[in-house]
């Protein structure tokens, strides 16, 4: 038997996450989560139950030919396949990711399509990769035609919420997000870093990395995957409180407030846990996210919030209930 070829050395990985909530009345359990995810009979679901729920259905592959995005404007033709999945966190937040790495250079013309298919989610270059002009190109959305890997992200996402395990009721209103994520070789010597976190659109983010030499992509896709989950529910939450009336008086009010905020407590304030599956070599990217815009301080100001208001609208209920005890 022929050896398998090996991979050419990338130079830029590249991938989008989408995240939403589950549209279903009750979280699914472990093994209706493991239903949901089964993309491929030929691969398992992976299960975890610590440090919190988690199941992530296998690699499936899109096969691509096409221009790659360019910052400058450059055609450069691209051949390969990109490597999609999806994860279930608690049996309530959903993430459909799509990724591709590619290589500094790749050969002047088509080879056949078996050579791309034993390299999956390596989408090759015909010729030099302009990575830099690509990475930007990716960030910012590309043209018509260039390989879009948000598309096949939200193709798998729409495919899953079609599930006839779901019941299309969701407990509470909200809006998916995008995170698009590119990576590029760091300085030798140099550890990763985030080079720019940005917040593009209400729903989109851009995060740009520097990353050693060798990193495998299938880590950095964890991260990112936990980046949107973390920024998807510090999103919710954040609207979920711009859209109640605060610091009414009247018993209604009241009502109304803890009836809104009771969804956060049911679903959302447990599932904070940054870095629960990054590899511990990505781990410290977190540190900068942290320091500023300072996700979990602003995380847990919020939470204090939610936990204020619930006693504040509580306590007159109380009264009133004890009230009308003859």
């Amino acid at each position: 038997m022929a050896p398998r070829p090996s991979a050419p050395r990338a130079v830029l990985a590249c991938g989008e996450v989408r995240t939403c909530l589950l549209p279903a009345r009750q979280a699914l359990d472990i093994r209706s989560a493991a239903q949901l995810l089964a993309l491929r009979a030929d691969e398992r679901v992976l299960l975890s139950e610590r440090p919190n729920l988690y199941a992530r259905s296998p690699d499936t592959l899109t096969g691509v030919d096409c221009p790659l995005p360019s910052a400058n404007g450059a055609r450069v033709r691209a051949i390969g396949t990109v490597a999609a999945r999806a994860a279930l966190t608690e049996g309530r937040l959903l993430q459909a990711s799509a990724r591709f790495q590619a290589p500094a250079t790749g050969p002047g013309q088509r080879r056949p399509w078996g050579e791309y298919l034993v390299r999956p989610g390596v989408v090759e270059p015909l010729g030099k990769l302009p990575h830099a002009a690509v990475a930007q190109g990716v960030l910012d959305g590309g043209r018509h035609g260039d390989l879009d890997v948000g598309l096949i992200a939200g193709g798998l996402l729409t495919r899953l919420l079609r599930h006839p395990l779901l019941d299309q009721r969701p407990p509470f209103r909200s809006r998916p997000t995008r995170l698009r994520w590119t990576a590029l070789p760091a300085e030798p010597g140099d550890g990763p870093s985030i080079e720019r976190f940005t917040l593009a659109e209400d729903e989109l983010r851009t995060v740009r990395l520097r990353v050693p030499e060798g990193t495998a992509v299938a880590d950095l896709a964890v991260l990112c995957d936990d980046l949107a989950l973390h920024d998807w529910l510090l999103t919710t939450v954040v609207r979920l409180l711009d859209g109640i009336r605060l610091g009414g008086r009247a018993a209604e009010d009241a009502g109304a407030v803890v009836r809104a905020l009771r969804p956060a407590v049911d679903h959302l304030l447990h599932l904070w846990m940054p870095r629960a599956r990054v590899a511990g070599d990505l781990a410290p990217l977190w540190d900068p996210l942290e320091e500023r815009p300072g996700f979990t301080r602003q995380w847990q100001a919020l939470v204090q919030r939610i936990r204020d208001q619930l006693t504040l609208h509580a306590i007159p209920s109380a009264h009133r209930e004890a009230e009308s005890v003859p």
